[in-house]
């Protein structure tokens, strides 16, 4: 997010600065690029053999952006929603799929002041890919929970850890993945939806985690914007590690468990609402868990994998999100401090956003 240094509101200057930024990020291996609102700018990481790796991209990414913002006084700051920024003071970026995304969404879509990162894991065979989804999205509640960080919309304090993954998922195509077996089940799902006008291509697929054809990958979207670059290592290691994990039980012949749809879609609601404090069904039999017992569990059990992949300490640094509190705990403590001002709790996201904990660019 882009935002005054003072006010901490969102500014929508992100045409003026992308223009050398754009060409600034050409010969590089990370991305700089627009998205669906001025006050934004994106951020992404060309392709690593290691966790480490794609972040230090990440990092070369912000570091870039710095170096044309800070001299425009403009202020940068990652959660999943602004605490008191208003829709109708931002401006959509002049690009005819965005007009195109608004002209049909209207209300919603002018209300998608959200922001989260993506996390892409490269899948070598197409059909490990449908049946790791359908057991991943298991773990869709934990990361939304470990990322949950937009507690607060448009000046209101909401009662839930992530408002943003309600507000998504009210566009169309958006929210959980239906259930499919194989590769051939998303293939007649994107025909169908093509056919009939729903889409133009799979780029417009957007589920919480959904294959990425383009780039032979799944990709985890189910995630609020973190607050430092930390955190987003300790993310991106934990999805690589269970994809993993996974893909190599589809290797020694397993087939991957899975759960009802209607158990996905209560555990995701039990996320936004109750973040790290949530209790999901964990099994098909209707068992449950609370969330940070249960992804404690999870880091004792696929330490190995992490320690193999050579992202061990990343993966540990979930356990710091689990005992100093996930970004929608920390800014519901400054709001209190503050009684109540939002304005603290943006200036808070500044501040961990510029000085939190970094990881070396490589």
């Amino acid at each position: 997010m882009l935002a005054d240094p003072d006010s901490g509101d969102l500014v929508g200057r992100a045409p003026e600065l992308l223009t050398a930024l754009e060409d600034e990020s050409a010969p590089e291996r990370h991305t700089v690029t627009g998205e669906l609102l001025t006050n934004t700018i994106e951020v992404t990481s060309g392709i690593g053999d290691s966790v480490e790796h794609a972040i230090g991209d990440i990092a070369a990414a912000i570091a870039a952006v710095r170096a044309r913002t800070d001299p425009a006084g403009v202020e940068l700051l990652s959660a999943g929603s602004h605490p008191f920024a208003q829709w109708f003071d931002q401006r959509v970026t002049d690009k005819s799929r965005y007009h195109k995304l608004i002209e049909r969404t209207q209300w919603w879509g002018r209300n998608m002041m959200i922001w989260g990162i993506h996390v892409h894991i490269g899948v070598e065979d197409r059909d490990k890919v449908m049946p790791i989804i359908g057991a991943l999205s298991a773990y869709l509640p934990h990361l939304q929970a470990l990322t949950s960080s937009s507690p607060f919309w448009a000046g209101e304090r909401t009662g839930y850890a992530s408002n943003r993954a309600l507000v998504f998922q009210q566009l169309p195509t958006a929210g959980l993945p239906w259930p499919m077996r194989d590769w051939s089940d998303f293939e007649r799902y994107l025909d169908d939806m093509v056919r009939t006008g729903v889409m133009a291509d799979a780029t417009e697929v957007r589920w919480d985690i959904r294959p990425a054809p383009r780039w032979g990958t799944i990709e985890v979207r189910a995630c609020d914007g973190l607050s430092t670059l930390t955190e987003m290592a300790a993310i991106a290691a934990l999805v690589q590690v269970l994809v993993e994990h996974l893909s190599r039980r589809l290797d020694a012949g397993e087939t991957l468990p899975t759960m009802p749809p209607w158990f996905h879609r209560e555990n995701k609601w039990r996320a936004a609402r109750y973040g790290l404090e949530a209790r999901v069904i964990v099994h098909e039999d209707g068992s449950q868990r609370l969330i940070r017992e249960h992804v404690s569990e999870l880091l004792s059990e696929l330490s190995p994998v992490a320690e193999e992949l050579h992202c061990g300490a990343e993966f540990a640094g979930v356990r710091d999100i689990l005992s100093s509190g996930a970004s929608y705990e920390r800014q519901l403590r400054v709001a209190d401090a503050a009684d109540g001002d939002l304005h603290e709790v943006v200036h808070h996201l500044i501040r961990e956003f510029r000085s939190g904990p970094g990881v070396p660019v490589v």
